[in-house]
């Protein structure tokens, strides 16, 4: 499998036709299904993480060749009758491949059960193929077919977003939090909802949100009606503890019934945890990550993981002793609901804060302002598949649809 090439940034004055602001799924769609549909303009993707994923990513060590932790969606599910065109070619490839670990489900009384309808194991599932992060290594080895000239650019947080000029003589600047030049595009896709979003104020203390102040700039109605829609989102964030769990404590573990672990309502009430997953390793060690509740995540909504890239890139760094307290409290309601030792663990903190956006998502008809040149995509797109994985791929695959007709 090919990878796209990776630089840091952009050289000024780099100029390409299409930059993609974020690399998970939405974003590493949208630049393979325009190569299907046969455009070979080039294509810049952005990624404040250090590498593509978002939350269908795959956290690595160079110092711990065998380790790769799913720390978001362990799967996908696709619940529709027709899946997204990009799914056969991924699975011809060995990109994903069909998910087959035990589900079960855990209720307040601490009673492991049959699984349960939580929006998100129902249909066909799907992983990737070894990892998460196989998905959308798969999706950029089709955008880089043929040397299609795509580039990923990872640790790359795009601040500013300047539009100058006007009609076909349109570009966008991407400045980073300095002001300083990251690029320049023709067009610009945002495939999350944090640049449009006022939880980067509030979260990271910004001024502005950058795509308000963009819209005002450029005077387009169509334009603001979409950013006012996407600031307008509600999501539930989550907080997720990562394990992993040396052989004589994994030992424990390996032996449950299970590889996923649903809670219900009861479960997260009492326990504030919502999904458990285990994971093998190799040497006979497991990773466990336990996702929390909504509610869980909104009380602690100001504490980052402090390797995270919010914490690395956007300044959210936490004081210690409040990352430590919620490492702890995830940490003994794990223990608490499941009555299995956590002993020699080596602990991370993941916190996704839009991991699961609310309805109504943005009308599909405000998913591309032609006359700005931009477009937007991912699971908070409204449609089939909306807040899933599902949605990031239908909305993404509709979009560069769109655009082939126009680039």
């Amino acid at each position: 499998m090919v990878a796209a090439p990776r630089c840091p940034l952009l050289p000024p004055p780099r100029s390409v036709d299409l930059a993609v602001i974020g690399a998970g799924v939405a974003g590493c769609t949208v630049a393979a299904a325009l190569r299907l549909d046969g455009w070979s303009g080039s294509i810049s993707l952005l990624e404040i993480g250090r590498g593509s994923g978002g939350r269908c990513a795959t956290r690595r060590s160079r110092l711990d060749p065998e380790l790769q932790v799913n720390h978001g969606a362990p799967f996908f599910n696709l619940r529709a009758s027709t899946p997204p065109r990009l799914i056969d070619p991924l699975a011809e490839s060995g990109s994903i491949a069909r998910y087959t670990e035990v589900i079960r489900s855990l209720n307040g009384d601490g009673r492991i059960d049959d699984p349960i309808v939580d929006g998100f194991s129902e249909g066909a599932l799907w992983s990737g193929n070894g990892s998460m992060d196989a998905l959308c290594q798969g999706l950029l080895a089709i955008a880089t077919a043929d040397q299609a000239p795509t580039e990923l650019h990872y640790s790359t947080l795009v601040r500013h977003l300047e539009p100058n000029g006007q009609g076909s003589a349109l570009r966008w600047t991407l400045r980073d939090s300095t002001g300083a030049v990251i690029g320049e595009a023709r067009w610009v896709v945002l495939s999350g909802t944090l640049l449009a979003h006022p939880r980067c104020q509030m979260v990271f203390d910004w001024d502005a949100i950058p795509l308000e102040v963009a819209a005002q700039l450029r005077g387009d109605p169509k334009l603001q009606m979409a950013q006012r829609h996407l600031a307008g989102m509600k999501a539930q964030a989550s907080s997720n503890l990562l394990l992993t769990l040396p052989t004589a404590t994994a030992q424990h573990w390996l032996k449950q019934p299970w590889r996923i672990l649903q809670c219900d309502d009861s479960a997260q009430q009492r326990w504030g945890l919502r999904r458990i997953s285990l994971q093998a390793l190799p040497s006979g060690r497991a990773a466990v990550v336990v996702e929390s509740s909504p509610a869980f995540a909104r009380q602690h909504q100001d504490v980052y993981g402090s390797r995270s890239s919010a914490a690395l890139l956007l300044g959210a760094k936490p004081p210690a002793q409040a990352e430590a307290a919620v490492l702890d409290a995830l940490e003994q309601a794990l223990q608490g609901a499941l009555q299995l030792p956590t002993e020699g663990a080596e602990r991370q903190l993941m916190r996704w804060g839009a991991a699961f956006p609310e309805a109504p998502g943005l009308p599909q008809n405000l998913m591309l302002c032609s006359e700005s040149a931009i477009g937007f995509c991912g699971d908070a797109i409204a449609g089939d598949g909306f807040g899933r994985v599902e949605g990031a791929l239908r909305s993404a695959e509709t979009l560069a649809s769109q655009l082939s007709a126009l680039l």
